[in-house]
C-alpha cells in the first residue's frame, strides 16, 4: 500500500524520514506520512512497531536521529510545550495527567488558552468560567464541574485531560490534537463514549493523530491508518483498505480478523450543535 495514497494535497501535518535509534536498535527507520487537515488517523502497529516512540517524536518528548516534522510549515521538532501550544498544538498522555485536588472546572480553567496568567491575588474560579463549562459540557462532565478530581472514576479524568488539552487549542484555526492511546484503561463503553468524543472534536476541524491497540477504538473512528511494524511504515490507507492488506493481516490483525463495529455511532456527544467547536 503506497504510502502516499491519501496524500493527494499536501498535510498540514508532514513527517520526513523519521528515525530514532537506540544504541544499535533502530525503533524507528525513515518514516514519512501526512495528514490531512480536519482528518482523524489512527498509528497502529504491534508491540515494538515503533508507534509509541514515533508517537513520543511528534509530541516532543524524544529528540529523534534523524527526520523532520513539519505543522503548517513551522518545524515542530525542538519546541518547547508552551510554542507548540501557540502553534496550535496539544497532547494528551496514555495514563490521564490531572490535578487532582482541584475541582473539574478549575482543572480546565486552569489551562485555558489566552487567559491572563495567575498571579497571587487571582481567583481560578473566575477564570472564564463560561468557557469552562462549555469544554467540560463537551467533554459529558457538566454534571461533575465541581466535583474533586481525586473523587473521580478514570473513565471521567480521561475525558477532562481531553477536555483540558481542548483548552489549549485556539477557538478558531487550524489546530492539531495528539492522543496517546485515548482508550486505554477503559472498559468498553467507556472507550465507545471517549471515541466518540474523538471523532466529535475532528468533526469539528481539529487535525487528529492518535495511537491505539483496541481496535474498536480504530475501526469506524479513524478516517485513515498508519502501520509500523519494526520500525517501519507497511500501510497508509482507508481502514477497510488496511484491514485487508495480506501483511498486516499476516503479521499483525490475523487472518480470521474482521473489523469491529461501532456501538456507538447514535451517542450524543457525536455531534455539536450546529457543527461548531465549543
Amino acid at each position: 500500500m503506497n504510502q502516499s495514497a491519501n496524500s493527494a494535497t499536501q498535510g498540514v501535518l508532514q513527517v520526513h524520514g523519521l528515525s530514532k535509534h537506540f544504541g544499535g536498535v533502530r525503533a524507528l527507520d525513515g518514516v514519512s506520512f501526512e495528514v490531512q487537515s480536519g482528518h482523524c488517523v489512527a498509528l497502529i502497529g504491534p508491540n515494538g512497531a515503533g508507534k509509541s516512540t514515533c508517537f513520543a517524536c511528534l509530541a516532543g518528548q524524544h529528540q529523534p536521529t534523524a527526520g523532520q516534522v513539519f505543522w503548517r510549515g513551522q518545524p515542530l521538532l525542538g519546541q518547547t510545550p508552551a510554542e507548540r501550544q501557540r502553534l496550535g498544538v496539544a497532547r494528551t498522555f496514555q495514563v490521564a495527567q490531572t490535578f487532582e485536588a482541584l475541582t473539574v472546572l478549575q482543572n480546565i480553567q486552569l489551562v485555558l488558552r489566552d487567559a491572563k496568567p495567575l498571579s497571587w491575588w487571582d481567583r481560578l474560579n473566575d477564570r472564564q468560567p463560561e468557557r469552562a463549562q462549555q469544554l467540560a459540557a463537551q467533554a459529558g462532565l457538566q454534571a461533575l464541574v465541581q466535583a474533586t478530581v481525586a473523587d473521580l472514576p478514570y473513565g471521567a479524568k480521561k475525558r477532562l485531560e481531553l477536555a483540558m488539552a481542548l483548552a489549549g487549542l485556539p477557538r478558531t484555526g487550524p489546530s492539531l490534537l495528539l492522543l496517546d492511546e485515548p482508550a486505554a484503561g477503559l472498559a468498553e463503553a467507556e472507550r465507545s463514549d471517549m471515541m466518540a468524543l474523538v471523532r466529535q472534536v475532528a468533526s469539528q476541524g481539529v487535525t487528529v493523530l492518535y495511537t491505539e491497540h483496541n481496535m474498536d477504538a480504530v475501526f469506524g473512528v479513524a478516517d485513515r491508518l498508519l502501520v509500523l511494524m519494526q520500525g517501519r511504515l507497511v500501510a497508509d490507507g482507508l481502514p477497510d483498505d488496511v484491514a485487508q492488506d495480506p501483511l498486516v493481516r499476516q503479521n499483525y490483525l490475523g487472518l480470521d480478523f474482521n473489523a469491529p463495529k461501532v456501538a456507538n455511532q447514535d451517542d450524543p456527544h457525536a455531534k455539536a450543535p450546529g457543527g461548531a467547536r465549543v
